[in-house]
């Protein structure tokens, strides 16, 4: 997010400004024991195009960023308190956040009522809806969404619903300030594996050794408590396994800051079996840093957004694992990881599939991802975004193969009254007034005979 903010600032995609304060919030579970990003190595090289640096963890300590929201009467004393606290006096103020829809950044909007707001993404979720509808006190104070173009040709749909203009962050202005991060001896040095040289010999797997390790990147889905930690552990599992199966005699595991260490211990249990040299990362460095330094021969992972970045910001190619089960665990169907978990199914190779990963083709062109996105954003939110109904209607109607299931729940569509839902001689009851009656008036009698036995 800092690279992306810091690219379009080397791009002029901000106008002039007396001061330019970049806000640092610490949203992991446990702030106190985590590094926030001004010390995270590297971050020393975009400090530079910041006049000051600010916590809001210290702004409204000791309240956690991710859980706090100021109450409508307080508004303007907050307000007055930043001002003061940050010596902006009665300055105009601009502001740029990530993830309008929640706090922290909701907060900061609230509490600095009235002034424009420009919002920033760094990852696939900008191509997907907004999770939750937005008072239009803020939403159309929105000016543009800045985003980077990981999917070429792909227009985003967060925040068009108050017509919000996409503005796509400069690849080149990207790739170079990533290329600084890299670059930085205080970020870099002792964190990079030596990799070079001949690929390793296995003996326990057949074919051809690749030249240059395999990247893994991790994720923390247990913490979001969509797979269990032994499910993941697996998944991970899978992840060093298939890319041995590929011919992959060296690999090199990324994980989450906040995986739990035993992930590595089992990973390197698998890899001894199979007899692939396994490294694995214990310290924070960004996955396009590690691109850049070690020019992996293939990057894996499940629906990481530096899944794309390898792809389209270095010509790396990718595979993918994990995705359906993802796709079926999802829940509720509104979780604003679908269409990250969508794009990546779609664009990437599966890990398994030797020829796919050799070709990288795509599964999807763009205009048939333009059109399956639009249709599960409108199952997504279709209170949000009506008018994507008729583009959902047309998609479902022509294109739901066995190939294309995974990215709907049969319920979701049925609730929506949308092709695939129900057979179509009964696609009038979702609508009908007077079975909704009978309906509701079932559910009445049912509850109220249950309390009666409970009495």
């Amino acid at each position: 997010g800092a690279a992306t903010l810091a690219a379009a600032l080397d791009a002029g995609r901000f106008g002039a400004a007396d001061r330019r304060i970049l806000l640092v919030s610490n949203n992991a579970a446990t702030p106190e024991t985590t590094p926030p990003l001004d010390e995270m190595p590297g971050f020393a090289r975009l400090r530079g195009r910041f006049d000051d640096v600010r916590s809001w963890n210290e702004t409204i300590s000791p309240f956690h960023p991710g859980g706090w929201a100021p109450r409508g009467d307080d508004v303007v004393l907050w307000e007055r308190y930043i001002r003061l606290l940050w010596d902006l006096g009665d300055d105009d103020v601009e502001l740029a956040v990530e993830s309008i829809q929640v706090n922290p950044a909701l907060a900061l909007a609230q509490i600095f009522t009235g002034v424009p707001v420009d919002v920033y993404a760094d990852g696939l979720m900008s191509y997907g809806p907004t999770r939750n509808k937005i008072d239009p006190l803020v939403g159309t104070r929105v000016r543009r969404l800045l985003h980077l173009d990981l999917v070429p040709g792909l227009t985003p749909l967060l925040l068009t619903e108050f017509g919000v203009r996409p503005e796509v962050v400069p690849t080149d202005a990207f790739v170079r300030v990533l290329a600084e991060l890299a670059d930085d001896e205080a970020g870099s040095a002792g964190l990079l594996p030596d990799l070079e040289g001949p690929a390793l010999a296995s003996p326990g797997l057949e074919g051809p050794a690749l030249e240059g390790p395999a990247l893994i990147l991790g994720q923390y889905l247990s913490a979001l408590s969509i797979l269990t930690p032994e499910e993941e552990e697996e998944l991970h599992i899978r992840m060093v396994r298939g890319a041995a199966e590929l011919g992959h005699k060296q690999v090199v595991f990324k994980p989450h800051p906040t995986a739990p260490a035993r992930w590595s211990r089992a990973l390197e249990k698998e890899a001894q079996k199979i007899g692939v040299e396994l490294t694995v990362l214990d310290s924070p460095v960004l996955a396009e840093v590690l691109y850049q330094r070690m020019r992996p021969a293939l990057v894996v992972g499940c629906f990481s957004t530096a899944l794309l970045t390898a792809s389209a910001l270095y010509g790396l190619p990718a595979a993918r694992t994990g995705t359906d089960l993802l796709l079926e665990r999802l829940a509720p169907y509104q979780n604003s990881n679908r269409v990250p978990v969508t794009i990546v199914d779609a664009l990437l190779p599966e890990l398994t599939d030797g020829a796919a990963v050799a070709s990288q083709e795509s599964a999807l062109g763009t205009g048939e991802l333009t059109h399956l996105l639009k249709a599960v954003g409108f199952a997504m939110q279709p209170q949000i975004y009506p008018g994507l109904r008729p583009d959902a209607e047309r998609y479902l109607a022509r294109n739901l193969t066995p190939a294309t299931w995974r990215y709907f729940k049969r319920r979701r569509l049925t609730a929506l009254a949308l092709p695939g839902g129900v057979p179509a001689q009964l696609a009038f009851i979702p609508r009908n007034a007077a079975v909704r009656r009978v309906a509701r008036r079932a559910r009445s009698v049912q509850r109220s005979l249950k309390r009666t036995a409970l009495g």
